[in-house]
């Protein structure tokens, strides 16, 4: 298996420098590389170019521009070349499926933050000092840089990337490993059911709440981003440092709340995984829940609307946004893989409006945020635990029927 490890890099003040000019150097590469496509395109012939014609031409670009572009690694360069072939791969396969997507778009230099390295060893080398104590990784045009290595790599180090945050530096790595060795079972099996009021709810009558982590930072954005406000919009190069200052606030705002959300994240699947050898969860389609409301036309005014919610819609996806389920999915389903567990994911159509005790369904059952009271039999309980329990059951039902 494959797994990730990112640490923190403390480069010298040159070495931040030399890494900086690598991300702008990267960067005018990629934009270069967009233009062709879209010249090419654009031209009568409708002229296709793909990733193999444009690599081809690196060593042309390298020896014309030997400053900027000539000593960074030619590896990296093919993968930033592969970077923007990916992003019209997916531009087209929106395209194909029915989607409206954005046509790719321009970096601007504060906007390509990172640069990948396909292989140890290749213009770049992790632990390029075995001998010394202290952890370096070595890239080709910067040296060998500090790394602040908090814990162990396990495997052979395959891929490396250089990542820039605020005013940071990290260095990620991938690694092969083999697979590791499951938990110890433990027999219980759970349901959980992802809300607003609760960020967890569990077929067990437990539930994890909501911290909220952005309503919580709310004000101090909103300060933040007036600050920003009253500087006039420009380009980088053309910013004051009062307004560098401001912008580098908002973003370290932003990347607390962000960070936040993942060790909660985090904490809350581990939890799941220790606990429990089978969970079921529901198969939200978060995009979906999270789109504004389609506007409604006045029929006797044209050209004007009658009122379509958005403003309370926009409140709830806010909500959906701050409790970050797809990002604790994707976590989950990962630190399963690793622990041997099983995760399903169910059809989350009636999970809370169906009575676990005589399976009558109907919208009355559910009468607030969280009472459900079934109106056949009386059953009364939480709203939440009454989801997380018909999910557990329905996700036991698709494991029974899936083929051994």
């Amino acid at each position: 298996m494959i797994r990730a490890y990112k640490f923190l890099m403390r480069p010298t003040v040159g070495q931040a420098a030399a890494l900086t000019a690598m991300l702008a150097d990267h960067c005018s590469l990629y934009n270069g590389a967009l233009q062709e496509r879209r010249d090419a395109y654009r031209h009568p012939s409708k002229t296709s170019i793909k990733y193999g014609m444009q690599s081809a031409q690196l060593k042309e670009i390298r020896a014309f521009d030997p400053e900027r572009q000539g000593r960074w690694s030619f590896s990296s360069q093919q993968a930033t070349l592969r970077r923007l072939d990916k992003a019209f791969a997916a531009f087209f396969r929106r395209i194909t499926s029915g989607d409206t997507p954005g046509y790719p778009r321009f970096r601007g230099v504060n906007w390509f933050d990172t640069v990948d390295f396909p292989k140890d060893g290749d213009g770049c080398r992790w632990n390029s000092t075995p001998h010394d104590p202290v952890t370096r990784v070595r890239f080709q045009g910067v040296g060998h840089v500090k790394v602040n290595q908090h814990r162990p790599v396990v495997g052979k180090v395959k891929t490396v990337s250089v990542k820039r945050e605020g005013r940071k530096w990290f260095v990620i790595l991938t690694a092969e490993q083999p697979e590791p060795e499951p938990l110890p079972p433990t027999g219980s099996v759970v349901g959980i059911d992802m809300g607003i009021a609760n960020f967890l709810a569990g077929s067990n009558g437990e539930f994890v709440p909501n911290p909220r982590h952005g309503r919580k930072a709310a004000a101090k954005l909103e300060a933040a981003q007036q600050a920003l406000s009253r500087f006039p919009r420009c380009k980088a190069k053309d910013r004051t440092a009062n307004h560098r200052r401001a912008a580098q606030e908002v973003a370290k705002l932003h990347r607390k709340v962000r960070h936040q959300r993942l060790d909660h994240a985090h904490k809350a699947a581990l939890r799941l995984v220790r606990e429990h050898d089978v969970i079921a969860h529901e198969d939200l389609k978060i995009r979906n829940m999270s789109k504004a409301p389609a506007p409604k036309p006045d029929p006797e005014t044209p050209g004007a609307f009658l009122p379509n919610g958005a403003s309370a819609k926009a409140g709830l996806n806010r909500s959906i946004a701050d409790a970050g389920w797809g990002v604790f999915l994707t976590i989950l389903h990962a630190k399963a893989e690793s622990a041997g567990r099983e995760v399903i994911a169910v059809d989350p159509r009636n999970t809370s409006r169906q009575c676990p005790q005589c399976g009558h369904t109907a919208k009355e059952n559910r009468l607030t945020q969280d009472k459900f009271q079934c109106q056949e039999c009386g059953h009364n309980a939480h709203a939440d635990t009454v989801g997380a329990v018909n999910v557990l059951r329905a996700g036991l039902v698709r494991r029974e029927a899936q083929p051994a």
